[in-house]
């Protein structure tokens, strides 16, 4: 009576749920959820349920995952209070019988929460809800561990380069529909346009006409690009002049691009189809080995010389291993080594 006379009189009426929403106001308790779906095209479906203790309603938002094939859609549940067992009725608030709705109580890990006919389960939670049910319920919340599925990862081979540019740009127009540039290496390019080494080689077949035809290859270290020109005499029936023209090419047994370490004397290089070795180089290659010995060290002097000096462990002294050494080279006893018998005692 004492409010109907206050609402009479214009007189607010008494919210019950001001001392709930000033206590909790902004305090969310977050699980997340699981959906087993079995339809058609269902699976297993991820959720985050948000509980407000404001005023106890309830929120389901759905976690979407790219390339899923399902249309995203933010909210599984709006924000209201969930019924346990709802009855659904033409219009809403129809019902004549008071519904139970889920609670703190009910929202633990491990337990089932039907969503109008979704049973969903209740598998983790974040630290405040963790938190809030140790201090306010005396409860641990649990997660539970699920079994991770298999994941669904499809292999994409990449097609094979289609003889247009540059594998590089090839490879572009495959990464992305807008293919950008391939990047050069502008520092390397401009240190070491200027070096270009230059061997000659031999062809490796089993045929005997190729054991006559030579090469000169090429190497440019600004870009590692190779080149290749074959030198032919006159009346000897081919045509010489350029065998290939200058672009990288990829080693086989490594599937990566020649470098310049991989040009040495007496090498054998795949190039375009064919097996050349390397007989002789001409002699700016020759020094700039030399000069760059941490990338060349057959070419070391210091190198040569520390191999040689692995020999005298068994001498008294490097100088009778040295003696001995120019004995064993001097073929002909003459007491003189020439510079082939060195060579060929090397």
């Amino acid at each position: 009576m004492k409010e109907y006379i206050e609402v009479g009189l214009k007189g607010g009426r008494p919210n019950k749920a001001l001392e709930s929403f000033l206590n909790n106001d902004r305090k969310v308790l977050c699980f997340s959820i699981l959906w087993e779906d079995r339809t058609y095209d269902g699976g297993d479906k991820y959720y985050t349920l948000n509980y407000f203790l404001s005023d106890g309603r309830i929120e389901v938002k759905e976690i979407n995952t790219q390339n899923s094939g399902r249309f995203p859609f933010p909210m599984l549940l709006k924000k209201q209070k969930l019924a346990k067992a709802p009855i659904l009725t033409h219009c809403p608030g129809m019902s004549l019988k008071d519904e139970e709705y889920y609670g703190p109580s009910d929202l633990l890990c491990g337990n089932k929460v039907t969503i109008y006919g979704r049973e969903t389960l209740i598998y983790d939670c974040d630290e405040f809800t963790k938190a809030w049910y140790t201090n306010n319920m005396g409860i641990d919340q649990k997660p539970l561990k699920l079994a991770k599925g298999r994941a669904n990862v499809t292999y994409q081979a990449v097609p094979s380069y289609n003889g247009y540019g540059t594998p590089e740009d090839s490879l572009g127009s495959v990464l992305a529909l807008k293919p950008k540039a391939p990047k050069v290496d502008m520092k390397k390019m401009f240190k070491q346009d200027m070096h270009v080494l230059r061997f000659e080689a031999q062809l490796v077949s089993t045929e005997p006409d190729d054991e006559t035809r030579r090469f000169i290859i090429s190497f440019y270290c600004g870009d590692d690009t190779i080149q290749i020109y074959e030198i032919c005499d006159k009346n000897s029936g081919r045509i010489g002049g350029r065998f290939m023209e200058r672009k990288k090419q990829t080693d086989p047994t490594t599937g990566r691009y020649y470098s310049e370490k991989n040009f040495v004397l007496g090498q054998t290089v795949f190039l375009v189809g064919f097996k050349f070795m390397l007989a002789k180089a001409d002699e700016y290659t020759e020094k700039y080995m030399e000069a760059n010995s941490q990338v060349f060290p057959e070419a070391s002097i210091d190198a040569i010389l520390d191999k040689i000096k692995k020999g005298a462990k068994g001498y008294p002294s490097l100088q009778e291993y040295v003696i001995a050494l120019m004995k064993i080279l001097d073929k002909n006893n003459d007491g003189f080594v020439d510079v082939q018998e060195f060579a060929e005692g090397l």
